[in-house]
């Protein structure tokens, strides 16, 4: 028993770069279960098995990255491999994280246009699309639960929520506002806005670590003006040459754009930019209509890697149905290429050159507060997002001109109140979720023929 507690108070010794490598490959091939479950599989890995970095070291990283724009466990994974490896090691963690999503999603899509009209495929989507209405519904409770902890708070969702659904205000502006209040929030009302802390302290009594609770930054993570400058002006370069490689294919520059804006705007995670997508992709640029985003989304759900992948899904969509003028497999390749690119882009950035500024500004109201004004509008954001995908579910005939025209779909309705019921009360996995109720919508649907 000595000995053994004796081996748990040593750390362990520090992992190659090339054994760091091969588990961020591993674990983009089975983080299924969306962020929390992504974080729960580093967690169990890094800090209690393998002893990579410690608890308070991997929270103080976690909760770096859920203050910042875009997919917390890639950033998360980026981060840890940075501490270890420097740049180069953050680098090659994201890339290997979301390589297998990119890969399984760019031969989903592939499929789905070559297949989707098939009954059987039809059949599928038509259980999963009621069971995306809930799993969109359930992630605005389970953000609101969580966030929304005074009247101002849900009156910033409220607020939200009627702009983008009566007046169609775009998203950008109503985060801009959020963060507004959440600024005059954090002066006026400091109680009112303080971000809530979802990750608590824990014992102190844990086993020794490669990067141990009092192990000092290495020298790459101590603020360095010149490294800082050096970092954004490469960040600056790559994006600049990305897009004039694209240049002549209009429809890939507009992607470029749009996703690195997107990148910028994903504050509170993937459902909470998805509405910014839903507009862009469907609505403004149409490289794929309503449901075929739905039939993204779902998958995106039962696949691996962050949601926010579904971004690869459109892309590869927009490659085809946009005609670029290549074979449709390499035109579909390389829209998800462009999208999932500008899309992560702006991550590495934000480990690489904004950790070693910004990680002493956690707990200071003056830039949680709005953060905090931020999420409260993500909430009404994504019930916006959830009424919008059931009026296209529960009446599919339906147009902007004739809100309620067509028969109204009481099956829909049936699975996806009990798709919520079954998240929201008995916690059930949502891969299981989606896959039942696809089960059974393709049973109803060949019933129905």
């Amino acid at each position: 028993m000595d000995s053994a507690h004796s081996s748990l108070q040593t750390p362990p010794a520090k992992p190659s770069f090339q054994s760091t490598l091969k588990y961020w490959l591993k674990l983009g091939f089975i983080s299924f279960g969306g962020p929390a479950g992504q974080i729960a599989m580093m967690h169990t890995d890094l800090v209690d098995k393998k002893r990579w970095i410690s608890e308070q070291r991997f929270l103080h990283a976690l909760n770096y990255c859920m203050l910042l724009p875009g997919p917390e466990a890639t950033q998360l994974a980026i981060y840890i491999n940075w501490l270890l490896y420097g740049a180069w090691g953050g680098i090659a963690a994201g890339l290997l994280f979301v390589l297998p999503a990119f890969i399984l999603l760019c031969l989903l899509a592939a499929l789905y246009l070559t297949w989707g009209q098939m009954p059987l495929v039809q059949g599928l989507f038509y259980g999963i699309k009621p069971a995306v209405v809930a799993i969109v519904l359930f992630a605005a409770w389970r953000i609101g639960s969580r966030s929304l902890k005074n009247a101002w708070l849900w009156s910033i969702a409220g607020l939200a929520f009627s702009a983008m659904f009566f007046f169609k205000i775009g998203f950008p502006l109503i985060v801009l506002t959020a963060a507004l209040l959440g600024v005059l929030g954090g002066r006026f009302l400091p109680d009112k806005f303080q971000m809530s802390q979802t990750h608590a302290a824990q014992s102190s009594s844990q086993p020794a670590a490669v990067i141990d609770n009092h192990t000092p930054p290495p020298e790459h993570a101590h603020f360095n003006k010149t490294r800082l400058l050096t970092i954004v002006l490469a960040f600056v370069v790559i994006w600049g040459l990305s897009l004039a490689l694209i240049n002549s294919q209009p429809v890939l520059t507009n992607m470029g754009m749009f996703f690195t804006k997107a990148a910028f705007l994903t504050i509170g995670g993937a459902y909470a930019v998805l509405p910014y997508v839903y507009q862009g992709a469907v609505e403004h640029f149409q490289w794929l209509n309503a449901g075929q985003m739905m039939d993204g989304l779902a998958l995106g759900e039962t696949t691996p890697g962050p949601l926010i992948m579904i971004v690869t899904w459109i892309g590869y969509i927009g490659g085809v149905t946009k005609d670029l003028g290549l074979n449709p497999v390499l035109g579909g390749v390389a829209g998800a290429t462009v999208a999932t690119f500008f899309t992560f882009l702006p991550s590495f950035l934000f480990i690489l050159a904004g950790a070693p500024v910004l990680e002493a500004t956690r707990g200071q109201l003056k830039f949680t507060a709005p953060l905090t004004a931020i999420t409260a509008a993500v909430v009404g954001v994504i019930l916006n997002l959830a009424v919008f995908f059931a009026w296209h579910v529960f009446w599919p005939e339906a147009t902007t001109s004739a809100v309620f025209q067509g028969q109204f779909d009481l099956f829909a309705v049936v699975v996806a109140g009990t798709a919520f019921v079954a998240l929201w009360k008995y916690k059930i996995d949502v891969i299981y979720v989606v896959a039942v109720s696809a089960i059974i919508g393709l049973a109803y649907f060949l019933w129905s023929l």
